[in-house]
């Protein structure tokens, strides 16, 4: 809580300067964790782990479960 008293303090245009770095860095955050997911799924794709096939399939596959 002590860093948003002192954001609060701080003049308009450090603000600013301060959410964009926040921004930039949540960007990136969420940029790491779709690698990851895409490196997942690549590797479940190598294994067999997954199921191809058309929406007619997943529906019919999802009326069974």
């Amino acid at each position: 809580m002590q860093t948003l008293e002192e954001f609060s303090h701080l003049p308009l245009e450090d603000k600013e300067y301060v959410a964009e770095i926040i921004r930039k860095q949540l960007i990136e955050v969420k940029r790491e964790r779709l690698a990851e997911r895409a490196e997942e799924a690549r590797m479940n794709l190598e294994q067999g782990a997954v199921k191809t096939g058309t929406v007619k399939d997943l529906m019919e596959d999802l009326d069974r479960d």
